[in-house]
């Protein structure tokens, strides 16, 4: 079978949304089939270029057994809003002009956050007269509105329109939780066609290990007990409240780690100074290999996003990156993903935005060490629930299903 996959992020980007499609590409290859990606060249999240590429119409490369194709797009570093929609809609257009020449396909995938992606993909599905599958990793345009990049307008029920539009004409969704489904299905989506495949974790990369000694020097967390966050540092994670909870412990042994590069970085960072705080560390993103050694050195981590009901139906991958490592999670997200760490016992939830609760977890868990133990050796168990080779495989089954309807029409 030869897969076509639309996503405007792939490595060597490292957010999740590219670890998640390489991953799957790549385990789908292992499987015996053809995999080609359009994708744009890597730039995420500042808008530059990394170095090696260059922004042209059309070059390729191979990755793992992945043919990648990489198009011309508008590039802009991840912040404003309407410059990142000149972003999603190059893409979009430069990926419906270069699937033609894309031969032999039986299957197109489309993949969200945005679904500009989407539509391409719809398009291309048309030209090519083969079935498509909507990865749906993000209830957008909600999520706009839920970090109050656009408010109820004329534009926003368009956008509202062309998501339904694209659910109702997709062959199958591949929602990324089961909140996702439910609400697809409240919107009059037919649940047969909604399939979940969570996010989940490299397991041949994210394994416990020991603390990286040399990381530990250069950053001067000997002997620390070391809280980070590693991820994007954007509008809906509002990490405001880890710089406040490292306000509120500044008299304790407690250094704060925060890796990664996004549209509030700056702010964040104008923050901590302004509040003289020693205590907080930012890492500019690091390339994927790199990550393990960070996650090593953390005592906990924290999942956060905004107190907002659509965040309730959200699942962070890094959680499970987290407990791939064995690093107990402070887990400041409500809904299902909660419910996974109350489930498997990884951790612990806190409110949303609540500083003073997330500083009450982190105190909790430094002083009871038979309880850090514990969450440790339950996220090393837990962790092969969501073994990402075998989560690959289960939308693999997806995208033979449909295919196979197809062939047989």
């Amino acid at each position: 079978m030869h897969i076509l996959f639309l996503t405007d992020n792939f490595p060597p980007e490292v957010n999740a949304p590219a670890s998640r499609t390489f991953e799957h590409c790549r385990e789908w290859v292992k499987a015996g089939h053809r995999v080609t990606v359009i994708t744009g060249v890597p730039n995420f999240p500042k808008g530059k270029v990394f170095s090696g590429y260059s922004n042209r119409l059309w070059q390729r490369e191979t990755m793992d057994g992945i043919e990648v194709v990489r198009v011309w797009t508008y590039v802009t570093a991840n912040e404003g809003f309407a410059r990142r929609i000149l972003d999603y809609l190059s893409f979009m257009a430069s990926a419906m002009l270069a699937a033609p020449w894309i031969r032999g396909v039986d299957v197109i995938v489309g993949t969200s956050p945005q679904f500009f992606t989407a539509c391409a993909a719809y398009v291309v599905s048309i030209v090519k007269r083969r079935p498509w599958v909507f990865e749906l990793r993000d209830l957008w345009p909600e999520t706009i509105k839920a970090v109050g990049a656009m408010k109820e307008s004329a534009a926003i029920r368009a956008l509202e329109r062309l998501e339904m539009y694209l659910y109702r004409k997709s062959d199958a969704i591949v929602s990324v939780t089961n909140s996702f489904k439910r609400v697809l299905i409240s919107r009059g989506i037919d649940g047969d066609k909604i399939h979940v495949v969570t996010n989940g974790v490299d397991l041949s990369q994210f394994t416990p290990r020991t603390k990286d000694q040399q990381l530990l020097q250069r950053h001067g967390l000997e002997g620390k007990f070391v809280v980070g966050y590693i991820g994007t540092h954007g509008m809906c994670q509002a990490l405001e409240t880890v710089i406040k909870a490292a306000d509120t412990l500044r008299s304790e042994d407690v250094s704060f780690l925060l890796l990664g590069d996004g549209a509030r970085k700056q702010s964040l960072q104008e923050l901590a100074q302004a509040r003289g705080l020693s205590n907080v560390i930012f890492l500019d993103s690091v390339g994927k290999a790199e990550v393990p050694g960070y996650w090593s050195i953390l005592d906990v981590s924290i999942t956060h996003l905004q107190r907002s009901p659509l965040f309730t139906t959200v699942i962070p991958s890094k959680m499970f990156e987290s407990m791939g490592m064995g690093i107990p999670v402070l887990h400041g997200v409500e809904g299902e993903s909660a419910e996974i760490v109350k489930k498997y016992n990884v951790g612990e939830a806190f409110t949303p935005e609540d500083s003073k609760e997330l500083c009450d977890r982190i105190m909790g868990v430094r002083r009871d060490r038979v309880r850090l133990a514990s969450y440790r050796r339950n996220c090393l168990e837990s962790a092969q629930h969501f073994d990402r080779s075998a989560l690959a495989m289960n939308m693999l089954s997806v995208l033979q299903s449909v295919a196979g309807r197809h062939s047989r029409r």
